[in-house]
């Protein structure tokens, strides 16, 4: 097994054992999230026990010990074992092991707002945020700065999103935007859109059309793409009077414009229905 695949099957591994423990519903799933947050945190900025929790040369069980032993009465007992079982696997890379412990996070978190109903609420707060942040280039720098104190970021990020977004999407932003971990702001919502696609095991088409779309149109859209790519599809929607054809549709790397109707069936044909 190469060492990028050591660290894909721990991450596959990883997201198995998670996924087993919010099954259960006496799992808290907003606090696990939190707590590997605050483990991803502590692994990102101490490299030395990030080097010595992924050592190869060391056995897993002993790794695990001095996992649980760290985290004993830091973390609550769910978030503790899924931590020893990551430190067991292998990794290619110990920033893996962090890269992993994050999405986890986030994972965590989407699975709350899903058991909440609300994980469409959070897909749609993250779209547009994305978008508010692209448009104002006197935000992003302000989230961005890399002078300004992580308190006064995620006031900002209170004052912006507090009682208007819902607590799960206040969470991920701010988390985000106070340890970027060396991404852009535009790379992580992203990465997080797509994550709470997943959760739904959804794909994401982004829809920008001249005028907003009916409801009716939006549900043949959306139909039409399903049968398309041949997976359930969310659709992320925006407005631009200027958008050529009328319509431009983009899923992953893949843009459909213009001509809509020669890729979407009947929705295309019924744009105007």
């Amino acid at each position: 097994m190469t060492a990028h695949g050591a660290s894909r099957e721990a991450f596959a591994a990883a997201r198995e054992r998670l996924d087993a423990l919010t099954d259960s519903t006496s799992v808290d799933a907003a606090r696990l999230g939190d707590e590997l947050a605050g483990v991803t945190a502590l692994l990102d900025r101490e490299v030395s026990l990030r080097r010595v929790l992924t050592d190869p040369a060391q056995p897993g069980e002993a790794k695990a010990e001095l996992a649980q032993r760290l985290l004993g009465g830091q973390v609550g007992g769910p978030a503790a074992d899924l931590v020893a079982g990551l430190v067991r696997s292998r990794w290619s890379q110990s920033r893996n092991l962090v890269d992993t412990l994050e999405e986890l996070a986030n994972t965590a978190d989407l699975t709350a707002a899903q058991r909440a109903d609300r994980l469409d609420d959070v897909e749609d707060e993250l779209f547009r945020f994305g978008r508010i942040v692209s448009s104002n280039t006197g935000l992003r720098a302000a989230l961005t700065d890399r002078a300004a104190s992580k308190a006064a970021k995620s006031e900002l990020l209170r004052s912006l999103l507090g009682g208007r977004a819902d607590v799960t999407t206040e969470r991920l932003v701010t988390r985000l935007v106070t340890a970027p971990r060396g991404r852009s702001l535009e790379a992580g919502l992203e990465s997080l859109s797509k994550l709470a696609a997943e959760r739904r095991d959804r794909m994401v088409a982004v829809v920008t059309s001249a005028v907003p779309l009916s409801d009716g149109q939006k549900q043949r859209l959306g139909a039409s793409l399903a049968r398309l790519y041949g997976h359930p599809m969310h659709l992320n929607l925006d407005v631009d009077p200027e958008v050529l054809g009328g319509i431009r549709v983009q899923v992953g790397d893949e843009i459909i414009n213009g001509a809509i109707a020669d890729r979407l069936d009947d929705a295309g044909r019924r744009m105007a229905g």
